[in-house]
């Protein structure tokens, strides 16, 4: 069975102007991340990026840290995330996302579980795209990414905390609020495996950080 391993971004520039640019801890969170892929002696054989940034930076500065070899990376758009503020926004109606997040920060965490939950239960008009629309272009990414994968290969996937939630969420029959609340706990640079075998797919870890989890690097972790 193809071994696949399904990683976040690591930090942006969560509050910039561009928030699709790797932050200074970022870019040092993803070399620990390729380090320690080198340490438990990893090599790809194929690696999949979505088409933002931060995804491929993340990619890019892990790679290099191997010190190896990998084959050339290949983009897939389906693999971006979900296009937070045009959500937040169409349940909002008038009222500016940017707004609301700099006037009251705690108000728009709570507007904004409101918008993720009216998403996915198809309850907002003219969203970006639906909730269904989300899962079926993250699951063409990962099909694609996997896509004549043999038993000894091992495909590295950088994507983000909300399409690798859906992935998990939908691997496990879970509803879309759960997709959610995993997304939501999701870590820069926390990654998942999986086991991929032509009828069935199996969830082997989630949101790990063993690259980050040491008392040196702990407050390294980051979620934004």
């Amino acid at each position: 069975m193809a071994h696949l391993i399904l990683a976040r971004h690591a930090q942006a520039s969560f509050g910039q102007a561009n928030y699709d640019k790797l932050s200074e801890l970022g870019e040092q969170q993803a070399r620990w991340l390729g380090e320690y892929f080198a340490l438990r002696g990893l090599q790809f054989s194929r690696v999949v990026t979505g088409t933002l940034v931060r995804q491929r930076e993340t990619a890019r500065l892990a790679l290099e840290a191997m010190q190896a070899s990998p084959p050339p990376v290949i983009e897939h758009a389906g693999l971006n995330e979900y296009h937070a503020e045009a959500i937040v926004r169409a349940h909002l109606g008038e009222f500016d996302p940017a707004t609301l997040q700099r006037e009251n920060y705690r108000e728009y965490w709570r507007m904004f579980r409101e918008a993720m939950s009216a998403w996915t239960q198809d309850k907002l008009e003219n969203p970006p795209e639906t909730w269904g629309q989300f899962g079926q272009r993250v699951e063409d990414g990962l099909t694609e990414a996997l896509q004549d994968a043999g038993r000894d290969d091992t495909v590295l996937v950088v994507s983000s905390g909300g399409a690798i939630s859906r992935f998990v969420a939908d691997l496990l029959g879970a509803p879309g609020g759960a997709s959610i609340e995993l997304n939501l706990q999701f870590r820069n640079t926390g990654f998942c495996e999986f086991v991929i075998g032509r009828s069935s797919r199996r969830l082997i870890s989630f949101n790990s950080l063993p690259h980050l989890d040491t008392p040196a690097r702990r407050e390294s972790i980051t979620a934004a």
